[in-house]
Order: structure tokens, then C-alpha cells, then sequence
């Protein structure tokens, strides 16, 4: 096909990374060449305290000579239970070190969804962070695991340890809950066991498998989406083609809140500014926007990345305004569509641009980014990025300029499929190898895709689509609206009507103050019907508000 995006990359940017993939073998080569050319450079921060590049190989390699000493080999898995603390790219990096591949899991899981994921991946070892042992020790029961390492939240930080309950309290809000998980070992002295072994670097090609990313995927329960070395290698060389004519390679600092047990903060923030020999400081806990914004005031950042609820909930703080933005030159959106208006809100306060972007965790993530010289927002989620194909296609039929379809990719950073699940993978898959991603969308002349909504949270409204995206968006311009979701609802002659389900700034706001405003912005068959009121609306780990559990809460209140 046709590359059109091609005549309008940013400079400096190559239209193939395929050579740049090549020289490295693995993720592991590439960690270690980063590490070897910064070593003095400071690489992670959390807390007041921070790791080298040196510190965090040596760390890395203590802890996969520790695996490889209880019998753990290429393609075992290993699952990563923890927010972002210092110890992740310890046991992210130490485990690839190993040869086996990660297994990324949310800590706030309940019981019931991490023995899933423990027993799909068959996942035999389980790093944990204390403060959620508990889950996993009622989760256990009936999986392959056999190892469970515990790390406290000031454990590496060489804080005293009567301050480390502190720690807890201020950073995640909570007291540790009682656990007893018999033969588990601390992560400290498994360090120090594994510095006194013997590791044996593995023989690693793109083709082996990096991590097990779980994802809802476009329908049913969680599939673990295999990526390889090579899609992960490949996604990096994408971000950092993308990125490096903007930075000031290792005298960059990321500001890393999303988790980087997602696949967004894993990619953007952990691996891409590791290749720039950048600095991550490492937000705990992103829900305490006050104690967010604190850490911000003591960095100079360079970088950030988030999604539309982040950049929102920072706007909202009264001190964020306050925080000097001189140095920053990189914000990234993603996750979810930014709305115009916290994109404009953004470059008020800030005085620099939100660069919108789009990626699943099957494509590793990246597939468009906008050029990061920009300054007006386009709506649009970008261009696609070097070595990828995107097409809008309806029914194995690509779809003209301008005309909708779903969103479909190709390219090196795509994964081969879903964990034991061939019947998913290839419902994903269509005849001639796009990657179907389930979102629909269309592309323009220059070849800036453009996203409406996900296929499954398009309304319909007397036969006419609405698009979530765009109520929202027209809703939030109220002064008076801090967030909206909006879902489709029995309607009656009309088959769908709109619902509103809001958060507001105003506590005088009516539903009628509500529905009169968007009269003015949309016409007449997307002007929500019912408003609900909320104090809050389900969230996913990375924030992003999910559509998918109103409407089975609306589901159940009607069956």
C-alpha cells in the first residue's frame, strides 16, 4: 500500500527502523548496551532515593543468577506484582537476564482475576510487592507457582526500617495487610544470593518471547498477548526514532505515573528513554495528586506521559500551575482520546503541547504518534510510525480518504497472538494479516489517522452512529463538568439513547443545566437523554474510565 504519511514526518525521522532493530539481538542486548554507554547516568528515581545505570545491570544480573540458580530457563514466566517502585526494572530487567518472560500484573487485582492470569500464563515465580501479598496468597491455590519473592516498598531505598511504614502510609494511603506465604523469601537476600551465583547469559533471538502483556483484547476475558523480543526491540526503535530529534538524550528526565506494568509507561518510559540514557522518576502512587504534584516540584522533568484523566486531574490541582514547565519538551497522550479541551487547558498551563498518540498492547504499543514540533491539536492520533502499515478497512475492503472503518495494523511490532488461545488470535487477525484492533476510525490526505470510538461503544441512535468520544468531549466543555462517560441505553422507537454519567465541579449542576448545554454543541440525536450524577466512575489501572462497566451495571439494574 501506499505510504502517504511518509511526506509529512517530521524531520530527522526514517520511514524504516528495520536496521536499527537489527542490532540488537534482544531486549537484554539492548539494556545492556544502554547500561554499558551510561553507566554513571542515573536511571530510576522514587522516593528521594535513585539507581544507576551500573547499579540497576548489576542489580538486574544478581537477580536473574538467582533464578537461574532455583532452575528457572528460557520461556518460564515470571510475574511482576508491584507499582512503580525501584525494584521493577530490577526484576523486569533481571528476569529477561534469565530468559524468561515477564508477566506484568496489576496489584490492585482481585483474587479472583489474578489466579487467572497466574494459571493462563502458568506463570512458576511471583514477585510481589508486600502491600499486596495478601491477594496473592488467596490466589495461589490450585496455579503452577512455586516461588514467591516480597519486597516492602523502602526495601532497596536504605531508608531505616521504622521509617518504612511511613512510606506506606504517604505514598499508597494504606496499612500492610496481614499475610503468611510459606518458603517466601525476601527480595534483598535473594539480591545478595544471586550476586554470590553463577549467570549464564542466555542465547536470545527476536523471535523468543519477552512478556505476556494481559489484555481484555477486543472481547472476552483476559488473553495474555505474546510479545516477542523482536516486537518489543522493534517498538522501541519506533518511540525512539519518533522521539530523538527532540531530546536532549541523557539529560532527559520522564516523569513515569502510569504504572509500568502497562504496556504504554513499559514501552514509552522504561524501555524507549532507557535506550536515550534518560532518567525515570517513578511516581507511586498517581492517585494522590497532591503528593504527585509535590515530587514534580523537586524535579527538573523534561518528559511526561499520561492519559486524558491524568492530564485532567493535574489541571484541577491549584498548585500545578505553580510548577516551573521550562524544561519540558515531550508531553504524550495516550490510552484513551485526549479531549481538545484538556488539550488546550495543557498548553495554557504549561505553555508546551500534548502530542497525542494511539497504540494497543498488542502492537507493543506504538502505531501513531503526532509530530512532537507541533503546537495546535489536530484531533488526530497521528501518523504511523516507521516500519508500520495502517489501513481503515470495512469487510476485508480498505476504505477511501476520509470514509470510516476499523482501525488495522501491520508492521514488526505486532504480536504473533494470544497466550494458548489460537481461537482469539485469529479472531483478531483477517485474511491478509491485519491486525484488526476493534477501534474505528478514518485517515486524511496526509495520512494523520484519525479515532472515533471503539467498535463495541459506538451508539445508535435511530439508525445514526454517535460516538462516545464526541458527547464527552462537548460535555466537559461546561465549566461546571469536571468528567463524563457517556453510554447507549435502551432508547425505545429509537433502538439506542445517550446517557451521560458525570462528575461535576459544580455542585448546583442540574440535569437540565446538563442537556441544555450540549443542545448547543451536538445535534439533536447525540444530546444525551438521562444524566447520572457521580462522585467517581470505574477506572482502569492506567485511569482511563470504562464505558464497558456502565453499561453491564446498566445491564443488570434493567434485567
Amino acid at each position: 500500500m501506499e505510504r502517504i504519511w511518509l511526506e509529512h514526518y517530521p524531520e530527522g525521522v526514517p520511514a524504516d527502523i528495520t536496521d536499527q532493530a537489527a542490532a540488537f539481538d534482544s531486549l537484554v542486548d539492548l539494556f545492556e548496551q544502554s547500561c554499558g554507554q551510561y553507566a554513571g547516568n542515573t536511571a530510576y528515581v522514587s522516593m528521594g532515593a535513585s539507581l544507576t545505570y551500573a547499579q540497576t545491570l548489576d542489580k538486574a544480573r544478581a537477580f536473574a543468577g538467582w533464578l537461574q540458580a532455583q532452575g528457572v530457563s528460557k520461556g518460564d514466566r515470571v510475574a511482576l506484582m508491584m507499582p512503580n517502585l525501584l525494584q521493577y526494572p530490577i526484576c523486569l530487567f533481571g528476569t529477561l537476564m534469565a530468559g524468561a518472560a515477564v508477566v506484568n500484573t496489576n496489584p490492585l487485582y482481585t483474587p479472583h482475576e489474578l489466579h487467572h492470569q497466574l494459571t493462563d500464563s502458568g506463570t512458576t515465580t511471583v514477585v510481589v510487592a508486600e502491600n499486596f501479598a495478601h491477594t496473592l496468597q488467596e490466589a495461589m491455590l490450585g496455579t503452577q507457582v512455586k516461588r514467591v519473592v516480597v519486597t516492602s516498598l523502602g526495601e532497596l531505598l536504605g531508608f531505616p526500617k521504622g521509617l518504612i511504614t511511613d512510606l506506606v502510609v504517604r505514598h499508597v494511603k494504606k496499612m500492610v495487610p496481614a499475610w503468611n506465604i510459606p518458603g517466601a523469601l525476601r527480595l534483598r537476600e535473594v539480591l545478595a544470593e544471586g550476586a554470590r551465583a553463577s549467570y549464564r547469559r542466555p542465547a536470545l533471538t527476536h523471535a523468543d518471547l519477552a512478556a505476556l502483556q494481559y489484555t481484555g483484547g477486543t472481547t472476552g476475558v483476559a488473553k495474555g498477548a505474546m510479545l516477542s523480543h523482536g516486537n518489543l526491540v522493534a517498538n522501541v526503535c519506533q518511540a525512539y526514532a519518533w522521539v530523538r530529534p527532540y531530546c536532549q538524550g541523557d539529560r532527559e528526565c520522564i516523569v513515569t505515573a502510569l504504572p509500568l506494568y502497562h504496556i504504554f509507561a513499559l514501552t514509552a518510559n522504561c524501555l524507549t528513554f532507557m535506550r536515550l540514557g534518560a532518567s525515570n522518576l517513578l511516581i507511586v502512587n498517581p492517585r494522590d495528586i497532591p503528593g504527585f504534584v509535590k515530587e514534580l516540584g523537586k524535579a527538573r522533568f523534561t518528559a511526561l506521559t499520561g492519559v486524558n484523566t491524568l492530564f485532567n486531574a493535574l489541571l484541577n490541582h491549584p498548585d500545578f500551575a505553580r510548577l516551573d514547565f521550562s524544561s519540558l519538551n515531550i508531553t504524550l497522550g495516550g490510552g484513551m482520546a485526549v479531549q481538545e479541551a484538556i488539550a488546550e487547558r495543557w498548553l495554557k498551563t504549561t505553555g508546551k503541547p500534548i502530542a497525542q498518540a494511539y497504540g494497543l498492547t498488542e502492537t507493543s504499543p506504538a502505531v501513531t504518534i503526532n509530530p512532537l514540533d507541533k503546537v495546535d491539536f489536530n484531533g488526530s492520533i497521528g501518523l504511523p510510525v516507521p516500519s508500520t502499515d495502517v489501513a481503515i478497512r470495512n469487510d476485508n475492503r480498505t476504505m477511501a480518504i476520509g470514509e470510516s472503518g476499523e482501525i488495522c495494523v501491520k508492521g514488526p511490532q505486532v504480536t504473533a497472538g494470544y497466550w494458548n488461545r489460537p481461537e482469539e488470535t485469529a479472531k483478531v487477525f483477517d485474511a491478509d494479516g491485519w491486525l484488526l484492533t476493534g477501534d474505528i476510525g478514518y485517515m486524511n490526505d496526509k495520512g494523520y489517522v484519525f479515532l472515533l470510538d471503539r467498535k463495541k461503544d459506538m451508539i445508535l441512535v435511530s439508525g445514526f452512529n454517535v460516538y462516545p468520544n464526541e458527547v464527552e468531549a462537548a460535555a466537559i466543555e461546561h465549566p461546571g463538568i469536571l468528567e463524563a462517560a457517556a453510554i447507549g441505553v435502551p432508547g425505545g422507537a429509537s433502538g439506542e439513547a445517550v446517557k451521560l454519567y458525570v462528575i461535576r465541579k459544580d455542585p448546583n449542576l442540574t440535569e437540565a443545566d446538563v442537556i441544555a448545554h450540549c443542545r448547543k454543541l451536538l445535534t439533536g440525536y447525540k444530546v444525551p437523554k438521562f444524566v447520572e450524577f457521580r462522585e467517581d466512575l470505574p477506572r482502569s489501572n492506567v485511569g482511563k474510565i470504562l464505558r464497558k462497566e456502565l453499561r453491564n451495571e446498566k445491564a443488570q439494574q434493567t434485567a
